[in-house]
C-alpha cells in the first residue's frame, strides 16, 4: 500500500501506519497484529498499513491502566489513611446513595442499609478500578508475554477476558493459575497486583474496624443528652460544681464526635434509628444545656457552658462544610441535620428553640 499523493507514512503504533495529506488523515486497510499472526480487514480510506513502528500504543494502553489502579489507590489513601478523610470518589458514592435512599416511599426501613451497602459499593468499586487497570496492563502484550498451561492455545487466549481472568487471579493471591507472566518486567509487575490486593483487604478490614467506634461514640453521645433530657435537670442543679462537671464532659464528647465527622465523614451516612440513639435529634438539648449554662451564676459552670457552646459551633460547622452546605447559624444547620436525617426536635426544645 502506498501513501496517498503528497503524503507521508506516520508510524503511531506497534501495528498501525498512518498516511498523512495535508489537512486529512487516511485509512486504506487494517491490519491488526497478535502474537505472530496478522488479522487484515478492509476500512475505507486512504493508504494505512498495520506494522510495528516507533510510538507503542500497546504501551498506552498500558500506562491507562496504571492510571486507573493509581486513581483507586488514591481514592484508599484518601478515604482511610488521610487525615483529613476526603475521598473524592468514596464520597460521591456514599452521598449519592443517601440522595438516592431519599427518594425511596418506605425510607425508614432502609435508611439502616443505605451506611453499609454504600461501603460495599465504594469497596467494590475500589476493587473493580484495580482487577481493570491491572487488565489493561497485560491485555496489550498477550500472547507474547506470557507462559500458557499445556492444552491451552495462545492465540485463543489473547482476549481482554482473558486479561481481566489473570487479573483476577493475581489481585486474589491465588497463585499463578494456567496464565502465568514471562516477560522479564511482567514477572515484577504482576506480583504487586498481588500486593495491591491485600493491601486493599487490610485497608476495608481497618475503615471497618475504624468506622463503627466513631458510631457507637456518637450513639452513645445521643444516649446521654437523651437521659439528661429526661432527668431534666434545671437551673438549680447546673448552678453547681457537677453541673459543671456535666456540661465539661459534654463538651469533650461533641469534640470527639466533631473530629469523628471530620475523619470520617462516610459515618454520617449512617442512620442511628430511634429518637434516643440519634444525635441529629438529640443535638438540640446539647445546644439548650449550653445556653442555660451560659446564664447561670457560678463561675465554673459559665465556663463549661462556653466551652460546650464553642464545641457545639465546631460541629456545627464541620457538618455543614462536609455534608449540609447550608451557611446557616448553628441552629439552621442542627434542623437540617436533623431534616437530611428524617428526624424532628422535641417538641419541648421546639417550644424552647
Amino acid at each position: 500500500m502506498g501513501p496517498a499523493p503528497g503524503g507521508t507514512f506516520w508510524s503511531v503504533s506497534a501495528s498501525i501506519t498512518v498516511a498523512i495529506v495535508p489537512g486529512s488523515v487516511f485509512v486504506e486497510q487494517a491490519r491488526w497484529w497478535r502474537g505472530a499472526e496478522y488479522f487484515a480487514g478492509p476500512t475505507r480510506g486512504t493508504a494505512i498499513t498495520l506494522h510495528r513502528g516507533v510510538f507503542p500504543v500497546n504501551w498506552l494502553i498500558s500506562a491507562v491502566g496504571v492510571v486507573v489502579v493509581l486513581a483507586a489507590l488514591r481514592d484508599l489513601f484518601h478515604t482511610i489513611w488521610h487525615p483529613t478523610r476526603r475521598g473524592g470518589l468514596s464520597q460521591l458514592i456514599m452521598t449519592a446513595m443517601w440522595r438516592l435512599s431519599h427518594l425511596l416511599p418506605f425510607w425508614h426501613r432502609t435508611a439502616g442499609l443505605v451506611g453499609p451497602l454504600g461501603m460495599v459499593a465504594v469497596v467494590g468499586t475500589w476493587a473493580l478500578a484495580v482487577v481493570l487497570g491491572w487488565a489493561l496492563i497485560y491485555w496489550p502484550h498477550m500472547p507474547e508475554a506470557f507462559a500458557f498451561a499445556q492444552g491451552l492455545v495462545p492465540s485463543e487466549r489473547a482476549d481482554l477476558l482473558d486479561a481481566v481472568y489473570v487479573s483476577l487471579v493475581m489481585v486474589g493471591t491465588l497463585g499463578l493459575g494456567d496464565i502465568a507472566p514471562e516477560a522479564g518486567w511482567l514477572r515484577i509487575a504482576a506480583p504487586l497486583e498481588a500486593l495491591i490486593g491485600f493491601v486493599l483487604l487490610s485497608a476495608t478490614v481497618a475503615w471497618v474496624l475504624e468506622l463503627y467506634p466513631a458510631l457507637a461514640r456518637r450513639r452513645a453521645l445521643a444516649v446521654r443528652l437523651a437521659l439528661l433530657r429526661h432527668a431534666d435537670p434545671g437551673m438549680r442543679l447546673l448552678e453547681s460544681s457537677a453541673g459543671a462537671t456535666t456540661l465539661d464532659s459534654l463538651a469533650g464528647e461533641v469534640v470527639r464526635v466533631r473530629i469523628d465527622f471530620a475523619q470520617y465523614p462516610e459515618a454520617y451516612y449512617f442512620h442511628d434509628g430511634a429518637d434516643r440513639t440519634s444525635l441529629a435529634v438529640m443535638v438540640r438539648h446539647a445546644v439548650l444545656l449550653a445556653e442555660r449554662g451560659q446564664a447561670a451564676g457560678r463561675t465554673e459552670v459559665r465556663l463549661t457552658a462556653g466551652v460546650l457552646a464553642a464545641a457545639l459551633d465546631d460541629l456545627a460547622k464541620t457538618l455543614d462544610q462536609r455534608h449540609l452546605y447550608n451557611g446557616g447559624s448553628r441552629g439552621n444547620v442542627f434542623d437540617a441535620y436533623a431534616a437530611d436525617h428524617r428526624q424532628t426536635r422535641p417538641a419541648a426544645e421546639e417550644a424552647t428553640g
